[in-house]
């Protein structure tokens, strides 16, 4: 296989509390902790093994965003990635649109596998794999716990309701990963100053042509509810008398 392509999206760490802004427009970005998504960090680890088993020779990584986005791309170049790609746009890209913008990347780079998350902790839509295989016209695999290439086909184990199941699926295909298909390698400082120089290339969403897709507008943003202190209850007698009073039964 010559090129793999990963998806690596800017998102707020996962180990950073989510706080909501105080007029209500979003999540509290400034001064927040940026990372790349974990499930599509897992993706590009699996990538960079393919590459280390020679099962592919190029890891190129992906993101859609503002200039900010270069952090993560980076971060990708220190693991081993060979090239990135920044798509540059000001504007929140829904899954369908993001579809269109690596379905143009995969025709000029002559991707033959595209390697996604399967969902992003921000959104957790799980959209955009399906949507590009549709666009695509080419096969899916979703939710890969287990991935073996052989030749022209590849061999995918998946979480589903009922537990695992196994599928095959020809090349070029879309697959995305779940949580479970490895642990992605620590970055090295030796690796993060080698990654400054490898190419990064900009091209603004405009150049690609792409259609952009009707999208959905979130209104306002509140936080949960807080917890309510619990109680502790004699008996069976006196929890089914709580639950009747908060109309539970």
């Amino acid at each position: 296989m010559e090129r793999v392509l990963v998806g690596l999206k800017r998102v707020v760490d996962y180990n950073v509390r989510v706080r909501i802004r105080s007029d209500g427009s979003g999540v509290e970005t400034d001064g927040v902790k940026m990372s790349i998504n974990p499930f599509d960090e897992i993706a590009l680890e699996e990538a960079l093994r393919m590459k280390e088993r020679g099962e592919a020779n190029e890891v190129v990584v992906v993101s859609i965003g503002g200039s900010e986005c270069q952090q993560q791309l980076r971060t990708g170049l220190a693991m081993g990635a060979d090239r990135a790609i920044l798509v540059e746009t000001a504007e929140s890209v829904n899954p369908l649109t993001g579809a269109r913008i690596f379905l143009e990347l995969i025709k000029r780079e002559a991707a033959e596998l595209v390697l996604l998350g399967k969902q992003a902790i921000d959104d957790d839509n799980n959209q955009t794999g399906q949507m590009l295989a549709a666009l695509w016209g080419r096969p899916q695999a979703t939710f890969a716990s287990r991935i073996e290439l052989n030749g022209s086909t590849a061999k995918v184990t998946r979480e589903v309701d009922v537990g695992l199941e196994t599928i095959e699926v020809d090349l070029p295909a879309v697959i995305t990963t779940d949580l479970r298909l490895n642990e992605p390698r620590y970055v090295k400082l030796p690796d993060i100053m080698k990654a400054k120089k490898k190419p990064l290339d900009q091209i603004p969403v405009a150049d690609l042509a792409v259609e952009s897709a009707a999208s959905i507008t979130a209104v306002t943003f509140e936080p949960p509810e807080q917890r309510q202190k619990g109680i502790i209850v004699k008996d069976v007698a006196e929890l089914v008398a709580a639950l009747k009073d908060k109309g539970l039964v």
